[in-house]
């Protein structure tokens, strides 16, 4: 990560977390009385081939014992309406502040990927994670809608893992290479706004 790139990620974070840490503080504790515990959802997840990190998000699902892989329809009954509201409008990845602050996240990269597909994908992860990952980026912006989808459709955890890795990896990678090649902080800046963008799209 330059130099420039991490005194952006300093200074919005911080920004941030003073503008909105009230408003985070209110959401935990409603969450808190309405759902239970736990309020927040930590998993690993890779910054590197052999970097793992602890992703954190706010729980948005039933607990269950034994979770991995990306979510499908074969999770779409654990999603609680509180959860599906949160997804919805991004708040789930609030908490994602921490990992900015740590280092672990930029605000925009490529997602960090799941051990499983980067162990599974050496090659396609040694390029795409030499950019730090990200809360948004270019492949949230204009695939995750048709991720999304694709997933929805998948009734088992098998299916769910193979159009993944053969669908959604090859393609979201592609689109983190194009960011790669042309990252600059007025790139950066144009798609944290596209990012905000579409979340007031999605409220109309």
């Amino acid at each position: 990560m330059t130099w420039d790139k991490r005194l952006f990620d300093l200074f919005f974070v911080t920004l941030l977390i003073v503008i909105l840490g009230p408003i985070l503080l209110g959401l935990l504790i409603w969450l808190l009385l309405k759902e239970g515990r736990p309020i927040f959802y930590v998993a690993e997840r890779m910054k590197g081939v052999d970097q793992p990190f602890l992703l954190w998000k706010l729980r948005t699902m039933t607990v269950v014992d034994t979770d991995s892989g990306v979510s499908g329809g074969d999770k779409a009954a654990r999603v609680t309406p509180t959860g599906a509201w949160l997804r919805s409008k991004r708040l789930d990845e609030f908490p994602q502040l921490w990992n900015i602050l740590r280092g672990d996240l930029s605000f925009v990269g490529p997602r960090p990927p799941l051990r499983q597909y980067v162990e599974a994908n050496p090659e396609i992860y040694s390029q795409v994670l030499k950019s730090r990952p990200g809360v948004t980026g270019i492949a949230s912006i204009v695939y995750h809608r048709h991720e999304a989808a694709l997933l929805a459709r998948c009734d088992t955890p098998a299916e769910t893992d193979a159009v993944y890795s053969r669908t959604c990896v090859p393609t979201k990678a592609r689109l983190d290479l194009i960011y790669q090649r042309h990252q600059n902080m007025c790139y950066d800046f144009d798609l944290v706004f596209q990012t905000i963008g579409n979340l007031f799209r999605r409220d109309r």
